[in-house]
């Protein structure tokens, strides 16, 4: 078996994040590096990696993580002036922890999702 993920051990409440939303299926929590003046992880209460790790049976949970993202947003009143919902897939996408995780950023403009080459 292999060792509990940084995020797994934060929904099993083994490391101190401040949460904001906990259910059976998934934590939302403040980044602790945050990038925007709003920055909350929305992550599955257990494992899966990357987006090329769930499997058709996660279908409902993947369903539930995007819901409680809005829902989070809503219950923050960031729906007013919008917010950014990112899943970064890989390392070349920025994915440092290997527990798919929903980042909800806003508080600001955020500008261009990429910037262009050059």
């Amino acid at each position: 078996m292999s060792e509990p993920t940084l995020f797994e051990r934060i929904a099993q409440g083994d490391i101190p994040a401040d949460i904001v939303y906990q259910d059976d299926r998934v934590t939302a929590f403040h980044d602790i590096a945050p990038q925007a003046p709003v920055h909350i992880l929305v992550v599955p209460n257990r494992a899966i990696a990357t987006v090329h790790d769930a499997q058709p049976g996660d279908e409902a949970l993947l369903g539930h993580l995007l819901l409680t993202a809005g829902a989070i947003a809503r219950d923050l009143g960031l729906d007013t002036s919008g917010y950014r919902l990112i899943v970064n897939n890989g390392p070349d996408a920025g994915q440092e922890v290997f527990h798919l995780h929903v980042h909800i950023l806003a508080g600001r403009a955020l500008g261009p999702i990429v910037q262009p080459p050059g």
